[in-house]
Formats: C-alpha cells, sequence, structure tokens
C-alpha cells in the first residue's frame, strides 16, 4: 500500500491515496498500526483519500486509536495539498466531503506545489445539545465560561492549578467535532498528560472531547497546547484553534482576528461576523512517501 507521510503545523497524518489504490480493509486497525512511533510510521492518525460524487475528493479521518473522526483542521490541508499537488484535483480552489460536511480550501501555490492553505470551516456548533454536552441537572442553551468545578476530576486543589493559574471556567464549541476551551496564565504548567484524558472522558461528554488549554498574550495573540481525543497530545489541532477563536470572542478576551501560537507552528484565525463561519490558514507539507506491507 503506498502511502504520504504529511503534517500541518505539527500534526502529523499518515495519508492514503484511495482514488487510485483500493481501501484498507480495516482502516481502525491499519490507523492504530500506523500511528505507533516505535512500531510503525508514526503519526497523530490515518487519512484516507477518497473519490467523491459532491467534492472534489472525500476525506476520511482515523484517529491514532482507531476512532472514526468527523474531520481535521490540519488534515485538511494537507489533503487539499495533496489533491492539488498529485493532480487529483489541480485547482486553486477545491471542495473536500468530511463527515462535517463539504469545506472549500483555497491553496497557496509557491513553484508549483501547495506550501499553505485556507479553510472555510464553516459555523461555529453552539448549541450544547449538539456539541455534544450533557449536565446531570438542566443543560443551559451554551456553555460559555461555565464553571468546571463541580464535573472536576480532581478532589481538591492542586499545586499545578496555581502554578498555571488556572481559570475554573470552560467554554464548549464544535467546529464538526467538540472542543473544550480553558484558560490558565501559563500552559507550559499544565500537566497535560495527565489532565487531558480525564476531562477528554469526563461523563458530560457523551462523545468525548478534545481539551485546549490557552494562554491570553493580547486580543489577537493566544497561545495553545492540545488534548485531542483519541490520539492525545498533538502538536496542533486546527478545529480547535478554531474553536479557540470563537470562545475568545464569546467570553471577550480576543478579537475575531487570532494568531494562535501552537507547539508545532503557527494558525491563522478569523471569525467572520457577516458571514458566521471560520477561516483557518496554515501550513501543509509532504514529508515522505513509502509503502507498507498489506497482509495477505
Amino acid at each position: 500500500m503506498r502511502f504520504t507521510k504529511m503534517q500541518g503545523a505539527g500534526n502529523d497524518y499518515v495519508y492514503v491515496n484511495c482514488v487510485d489504490q483500493p481501501p484498507p480493509a480495516d482502516p481502525a486497525a491499519l490507523a492504530r498500526e500506523v500511528s505507533d512511533r516505535h512500531f510503525g510510521i508514526g503519526s497523530d492518525g490515518l487519512i484516507l483519500i477518497h473519490p467523491s460524487k459532491i467534492a472534489d475528493v472525500r476525506m476520511q479521518m482515523f484517529n491514532a486509536d482507531g476512532s472514526e473522526s468527523q474531520m481535521c483542521g490540519n488534515g485538511i490541508r494537507c489533503v487539499a495539498k495533496f489533491a492539488y499537488d498529485h493532480e487529483l484535483a489541480h485547482k486553486p480552489r477545491l471542495t473536500v466531503e468530511t463527515r462535517a460536511g463539504v469545506l472549500t480550501i483555497d491553496v497557496d501555490v509557491v513553484d508549483g506545489t501547495v506550501n499553505q492553505a485556507t479553510v472555510a470551516m464553516g459555523a461555529p456548533i453552539l448549541e450544547a445539545a449538539r456539541i455534544p454536552v450533557e449536565l446531570p441537572q438542566e443543560t443551559p442553551p451554551r456553555i460559555v465560561d461555565m464553571p468546571l468545578q463541580p464535573y472536576a476530576p480532581w478532589k481538591a486543589p492542586a499545586a499545578w492549578m496555581e502554578d498555571c493559574q488556572l481559570d475554573m471556567r470552560m467554554t464548549c464549541v464544535s467546529m464538526g467535532n467538540p472542543h473544550a476551551v480553558i484558560y490558565c496564565g501559563s500552559v507550559d504548567a499544565v500537566p497535560l498528560e495527565s489532565l487531558g484524558p480525564l476531562l477528554e472522558n469526563l461523563p458530560i461528554f457523551p462523545e468525548r472531547i478534545n481539551v485546549h488549554f490557552v494562554e491570553v498574550h493580547s486580543p489577537s495573540e493566544v497561545v495553545m497546547r492540545t488534548w485531542e481525543r483519541g490520539s492525545g497530545i498533538t502538536l496542533a489541532c486546527g478545529t480547535g484553534a478554531c474553536a479557540v477563536c470563537v470562545a475568545g470572542v464569546l467570553t471577550g478576551r480576543t478579537d475575531r482576528n487570532l494568531r494562535a501560537h501552537l507547539p508545532g507552528g503557527d494558525l491563522m484565525l478569523h471569525w467572520d461576523e457577516t458571514a458566521n463561519q471560520v477561516l483557518m490558514t496554515g501550513p501543509a507539507v509532504e514529508v515522505f512517501c513509502g509503502d507498507w506491507p498489506t497482509k495477505e
């Protein structure tokens, strides 16, 4: 099976061109195998590029644990790059079918290949029932700066909470997949490796959740760290950065134009008030190609 390793701001996936070759028989198992950073290729998951009847191509995404997700903001930029560079759809504006709908991507071409892309990510979903978030008591229409303590996985204040100056409130947004945004004074002090999985699997999130800790530098600039459901700590999360942009506006912390600094690089976000859609611009890079042995 021919594959291509690609990354967007360090969010890396193994891509398989299922237009020109048969799709894998068990993509969930394949995702777990190729994602292993010691015994596999090493990635945050697997993305299959299929033909589409309603768009230029169709994207199917699997997390590192084999679970299927709706879409991936960094991943879809790389899908557009692959489609353009490998001439599946050689044009400056492409459409990609995802489980979250059909999205439009404008590619920036330098010397014949795509180096970055802008994705129209669509309207943020703010209704708690659609994210989804389900509280033991009556769930409010929106989860904006909601106190986290009643649902927190810890029983008492911990030293790390003071170290990172944690704001014990969260804002929830879906950008096709669910996100919880929590603000703090220092993202570096957050014990993400232990806290991430606890928050991801809280009972109030029936489909689990992606968790983002955000440090505000100015109304136009933030630093964020991410725990992605099904993949763990990642260097970037495109839909998460979009959710952070929306959460900043909803809580009055940041503006509609935002630069998000992630461990893997920067993403530029804009929540268009008139069209009510989030635009995300960031890099798309092909790392290497290879052949994965198929099992008989």
